[in-house]
């Protein structure tokens, strides 16, 4: 089955970066991660979760 392109920001896109609710809606706050809006539901972009993932790769080691 084909990965899908647009996730629920919980439970979905939370268990792909292994954190909570909290930490989701606070990562969203923040602006560190993209959503989108389909009607009334926000929705993470598979992309944006690839992009957050690749930019805590590059950045040093606190």
């Amino acid at each position: 089955m084909d990965k899908p392109l647009l996730l629920p920001i919980y439970p979905e896109a939370g268990r792909m970066l292994g954190v909570g609710r909290t930490t989701m809606y606070g990562l969203i706050t923040s602006g560190e991660l993209r959503t989108v809006k389909i009607g009334r539901r926000r929705l993470v972009p598979a992309a944006a979760i690839e992009a957050y993932v690749a930019r805590l790769e590059s950045s040093p080691a606190a």
